[in-house]
């Protein structure tokens, strides 16, 4: 069995009126893109957060590479790449700058920096606007740039909540090339989104996240993959009504 970068077991967090989510097991391995697909508010963002501390369970446990969510080291944390929500970008600072910020934060040596940051550049095609200050960015460049900084230390573990929907063509094709190469040399993936099409193309194994429960699976190499999506999320919807 693969080495497993995150597992949740029985994650559950509740908010007033009902929604949050409830008894979720996941596990993301070593060298593994495992997507997230669902709905608008079906739970894919809370469930992110949960498995990054950003917001306390009321029940269950999360485990980084092995380490207790409640007593992981900043030595575990430097090996997490994420973007959730908003990108963590400064927007009085440049491309390159910010990029070097988040280096220095996840603990990276500072001989190191510069050559990192180059590379990020270039790999998402972010090399015009090194110099350019993240506030007049385009919203697509500034979602280009957050998801540079969570990739360019080479995370054993990276969480990424709908990265491309910001982006045009061509920028989905880098953030997917990208977040292949770091699969290939070892890091699990999870990343939510609600393209089936897109998350189909890289995927090793997409759950389906529907009121706030992970009800099924799809197979990414399926004929008609969004047929197969919206029975498993209209099955559960008339089991809950019931």
């Amino acid at each position: 069995m693969s080495e497993l970068r995150l597992q949740a077991r029985d994650l559950s967090r509740l908010f007033a009126g009902g929604a949050g989510v409830r008894g979720m097991d996941l596990e993301v391995a070593a060298g593994q893109i495992h997507a997230l697909v669902g709905l608008n508010g079906a739970g894919k963002t809370t469930l992110m957060r949960l498995l990054l501390g950003m917001l306390r369970s009321t029940t269950g446990t999360v485990r980084i590479h092995g380490h207790s969510l409640d007593s992981a080291e900043a030595s575990v944390w430097a090996r997490v790449g994420h973007l959730v929500d908003t990108p963590l970008i400064y927007p009085e600072l440049d491309a390159r700058t910010n990029l070097s910020v988040a280096a220095r934060m996840r603990g990276v040596p500072a001989t190191s920096i510069p050559g990192m940051v180059t590379r990020a550049l270039a790999e998402l095609d972010l090399e015009p606007y090194a110099r350019v200050r993240a506030r007049v960015l385009s919203s697509g460049n500034r979602q280009r740039l957050g998801i540079a900084g969570a990739l360019q230390h080479n995370p054993y573990l990276v969480v990424l909540d709908e990265p491309t929907s910001a982006l045009d063509p061509a920028g989905v094709i880098l953030v997917r090339e990208a977040l292949l190469r770091r699969a290939e040399a070892g890091a699990g993936v999870l990343v939510s989104s609600h393209h089936l099409d897109e998350v189909a193309r890289i995927a090793h194994r997409i759950t389906v996240v529907n009121g706030g429960r992970l009800i099924g699976t799809l197979d990414p190499q399926g004929v008609d993959i969004e047929r197969s999506f919206f029975a498993l999320v209209h099955a559960d919807d008339e089991r809950r009504a019931a």
